[in-house]
């Protein structure tokens, strides 16, 4: 490809609104131009980007044994009625109507769809295992989209789905999935961890994110050192404290603690550490028109985690935060001062691990300004209903293989697998005949991969101040010749055109940048954009026999001697 018959458009300042570095550099390199909150159009070399990514992800894909087919964007409402995700999905499922009233949806997903395809398709076990992928559109109507393409409402996404005959079988292809996965970002060229995940909203029960590791991801991956050990924060296990619980040394005495209704500011106030605090955190759940309210304890210096909570029994057909009545009507005090002694009212008290072998501990006297110090458990207050892991993991935690301790980085989800098992066959009563004729539940998985998430994602791992620095296998172009002065030099025309046409015979995905800009600008742009080789040529260099080569990690050019530059570049390109 030629500059001059491509479409070069940088920015040499990000819009306003650009937040991260990936949107401000996809904006200005020209890769995506908005059109409205979290919808892109993705320009010419943004979308090289796109393809090489869908690229990867095909091949790997069909070397699995899946097979692609399409799915509507626009889906009927009824099959989504089946599986009461129409309703339970909120308001991120777009829902329209047609001319005739009737109801359809914006597609955000698409196990409804292939579920039907299934139960229409697929009649025997013979015809099993099965795997179907789609690279297609999604919408989903986020309430605040931000970051560019990394959290936009329009994006591409590759979504695969297993059918099997059994759990065993399911799992077998779960795993090949996962590995098919690993050979996909692998070849990205990424830094990535895979990591344990909790389903959410899809169902299911075993489950795999992959992370691309960057500072500023949104979620935070734990990890052991010593060990495979990797997990979302969300889903990783704090082990319980090695026991047994301390013996009461303090004697229970109220506190006056005047404006200090946190553990942080009582712990300052009382010059203890931090660890020795309990924090009260009220939830409520609401059965028809009863609601029970109820006391999660955990340690000062620990917060919630709302997916390890919504799996305690009892919360986990779903629970609310208490309001200020509630709270007051049991407490008797307003928050900021709550604690399990002297209730007004009985609740469900549930324990944090970490809560439940204290001694000595420090909560709230459910008083204005005062606490109570010297808590414990047996002597000054029953023990608890439950005792469950409530919290996030923190940095040097036990890790829950047994093999080290935890640490934590940031990371970017940009691929997930999922065992659904029958959430889905069994909602819409997808059956296949097993070998004895009898009609049995498919098992199946779910795969995905997002693909227009994945450019921005690579960005935030790899970037400096000039710009972006693709890796070889998702770049928009491998290499860029640039010639300098070539509207004015016939030597340099003929040595860039013959340069060109020996990338393009050996496969280089080379783009010659014939637009005769100055140097500095011609550099800038190439920089910017992030492609990873270029080879400069001029007049002086000619007349020494040699091109200036630099790939976009090198702090300066380097000098190979014409004949040698192809085989120099494709030295150093990725294998």
């Amino acid at each position: 490809m030629k500059a001059s018959q491509f479409f070069v458009s940088t920015l040499k300042e990000a819009p306003a609104d650009a937040e991260i570095i990936s949107h401000q550099l996809m904006l200005r390199a020209g890769l995506i131009r908005k059109l409205g909150a979290g919808i892109y159009s993705y320009m010419p070399m943004g979308l090289r980007v796109i393809r090489k990514v869908e690229r990867i992800v095909r091949e790997e894909m069909n070397r699995a044994g899946a097979v692609e087919l399409t799915m509507p964007v626009v889906q009927p409402a009824e099959l989504w009625q089946e599986t009461q995700r129409f309703d339970k999905m909120g308001p991120e499922l777009l829902r329209i109507r047609d001319r005739h009233g009737r109801d359809f949806v914006v597609q955000p997903t698409s196990e409804e769809v292939i579920t039907d395809i299934a139960r229409q398709e697929l009649h025997s076990y013979k015809q099993l295992p099965r795997n179907f992928y789609q690279i297609q559109t999604k919408f989903r109507d986020e309430r605040r989209p931000r970051f560019g393409l990394m959290r936009g409402r329009e994006f591409i996404m590759k979504d695969a789905y297993s059918f099997d005959r059994d759990q065993a079988g399911a799992k077998a292809s779960y795993q090949a999935m996962a590995q098919a996965y690993r050979r996909i970002f692998d070849r990205f060229g990424l830094s990535y961890r895979a990591v344990a995940a909790d389903s959410g909203a899809i169902g299911g029960d075993l489950s795999e994110e992959f992370q691309v590791l960057a500072a500023t991801g949104e979620d935070a991956i734990a990890y052991c050192p010593q060990s495979d050990y990797a997990a979302n924060r969300e889903k990783a296990a704090a082990l319980a404290p090695a026991g047994p619980r301390g013996a009461a040394t303090q004697a229970l005495t109220r506190t006056a603690t005047p404006g200090s209704s946190t553990c942080a500011a009582v712990a300052e106030l009382l010059g203890v550490p931090l660890q020795t605090t309990v924090k009260s955190l009220v939830l409520a759940t609401d059965e028809g028109s009863k609601s029970q309210v109820w006391l999660l304890l955990l340690r000062g210096d620990h917060e919630m985690n709302e997916i390890k909570v919504a799996k305690v029994p009892g919360l986990d057909a779903g629970f609310r935060f208490a309001t200020r009545d509630e709270i007051e009507d049991h407490f008797g005090c307003p928050p900021g001062y709550l604690g399990p002694i002297g209730l007004k009212k009985p609740l469900r008290i549930v324990a944090d691990r970490e809560v439940a072998l204290m001694a000595d501990w420090i909560c709230g006297a459910n008083a204005p300004d005062f606490h109570v110090t010297g808590v414990n458990w047996g002597r000054d207050l029953p023990e608890p209903d439950a005792v469950a892991d409530l919290r996030n993991v923190l940095s040097g935690d036990r890790s829950p293989d047994g093999k080290g301790l935890l640490a934590i980085e940031r990371g970017i989800e940009v691929g997930h697998v999922f065992y659904l098992g029958t959430k889905y066959s069994q909602a819409m009563n997808a059956t296949f005949l097993d070998e004895n004729g009898k009609p049995r539940l498919f098992e199946m998985g779910c795969y995905g991969i997002g693909v227009t998430r994945l450019p921005a994602a690579a960005i935030e791992q790899n970037h400096d101040a000039r710009g972006i620095i693709w890796p070889d296998a998702i770049a928009p172009f491998t290499a860029v010749i640039c010639p300098i002065g070539m509207d004015r030099s016939a030597a340099v025309q003929a040595a860039a055109e013959k340069l060109y046409a020996d990338f393009l015979a050996a496969g280089v995905d080379v783009l010659l940048d014939d637009r005769g800009e100055r140097p500095g600008a011609m550099f800038a742009d190439w920089e910017l954009i992030g492609v990873p080789h270029r080879v400069v040529i001029s007049e002086r260099g000619l007349g020494e026999g040699q091109l200036e080569y630099q790939h976009r990690r090198d702090p300066a050019a380097t000098r190979v001697a014409c004949a040698d530059v192809l085989a120099h570049v494709k030295g150093r390109m990725a294998v």
